[in-house]
């Protein structure tokens, strides 16, 4: 294989400085030419080199060279497309203060939907290779997590993650259409979250590549699990909250033990290495809090945010009761559910007295 270079200034918008980008073009026995233009965060980089690819299921590359999955849009009027939801700023008080909790099953309903996420756990472990140590067995091999196998756990659990919230917003938007009612504020949270599970997986993959069997994986979930979770919604709603809670408990489990074994020194390429971009601007990122630790522990207090939100929205009704996290008190004075992570009185998977 032969590879010709070349760099050749091009024209860019008047704030921007000004910048060169390199042309490789390859070419093969076969006589089929490729031609790659490589662009990074808001500008364009300089300087790349080529490298022979290697096909792994996923894996932790230099961000020179991991696809780009999402470039800005090519057009040279358009600066930056803005999103309809801007998240609420965590103190690092509130994202130390997250815990590990769970909520006690109390009925049939429950215990489905527990029963399902137990279900769902175990096929995650098996797909993602993990294996959570006995005691005693924490500094046994087969235990040990890299990060790539962490970051092959992130991509799965995001890719799964985004559905549930995306299929309830359809289906009360869709109801309250048809029988032309309110809907009390659930759509636009149930939206938002499955927007921010979103920005968690576009986050991810700009630390790791998936390769085609990940691909593979990621496709036979959704296709299985946004179905599945299509058709239960439309029985009971309420079980499907109850549900989405219980997948929240174990993605701050996943994400807490994360976090230790990144404090432990187990994972020695995230010690130093800083946030992706994407992450600095969506979480507003201060400065000197912009490392990989600091991610999880944003992504870890947003996953504590849906367990509350699933968890309270099954306590209520699914017809009449208003979405607590939507509307505005009478008495502000009091601690109620909102947005952020401002600490309650009770454990906020547990409330019931929210109306």
């Amino acid at each position: 294989m032969n590879s010709i270079s070349t760099a050749t200034p091009i024209r860019v918008a008047a704030t921007l400085p000004k910048h060169y980008v390199q042309f490789t073009v390859r070419t093969y026995t076969r006589g089929i030419a490729t031609t790659r233009l490589r662009c990074s965060g808001s500008y364009f980089s300089n300087n790349y080199t080529h490298q022979p690819a290697t096909k792994r299921l996923i894996h932790s590359t230099p961000k020179s060279q991991i696809k780009e999955y999402f470039p800005p849009p090519d057009a040279p009027k358009i600066k930056e497309v803005k999103s309809a939801w801007v998240h609420p700023v965590y103190t690092e008080e509130q994202m130390l203060s997250v815990k590990v909790g769970h909520r006690d099953a109390k009925d049939w309903s429950d215990w489905v939907a527990l029963g399902a996420v137990r279900v769902l756990r175990w096929g995650m472990d098996l797909a993602t290779g993990y294996k959570h140590p006995t005691p005693g067995q924490e500094n046994n091999p087969r235990y040990q997590m890299t990060e790539k196998m962490w970051l092959n756990r992130f991509v799965f659990l995001e890719s799964v993650a985004g559905v549930p919230g995306m299929v309830g917003g359809t289906l009360r938007h869709l109801r309250s259409l048809r029988r032309m009612k309110r809907d009390h504020g659930w759509i636009e949270t149930l939206l938002e979250e499955a927007w921010n599970e979103r920005m968690h997986l576009l986050t991810f993959l700009k630390l790791a590549e998936p390769g085609w069997f990940m691909r593979l994986m990621v496709l036979g979930a959704q296709g299985v699990f946004y179905n599945g979770f299509f058709l239960s919604y439309l029985v009971s709603p309420r079980t499907c909250h109850r549900f989405v809670g219980y997948l929240e408990e174990e993605a701050v489990l996943t994400y807490t033990r994360a976090i230790a074994d990144l404090e432990q020194g187990n994972l020695p390429k995230w010690t130093s290495e800083k946030a992706p971009e994407i992450a600095i601007q969506y979480w507003k990122m201060p400065e000197g809090h912009q490392t990989i630790k600091d991610l999880l522990l944003y992504v870890r207090a947003d996953e504590a945010k849906h367990r509350e939100v699933n968890h309270t929205l099954a306590n209520l009704n699914q017809v009449a009761d208003p979405n607590p996290f939507a509307v505005q008190y009478k008495d502000p004075a009091k601690p109620y559910p909102g947005k952020g992570l401002a600490t309650l009185k009770t454990k906020g998977w547990e409330r019931e007295d929210v109306i």
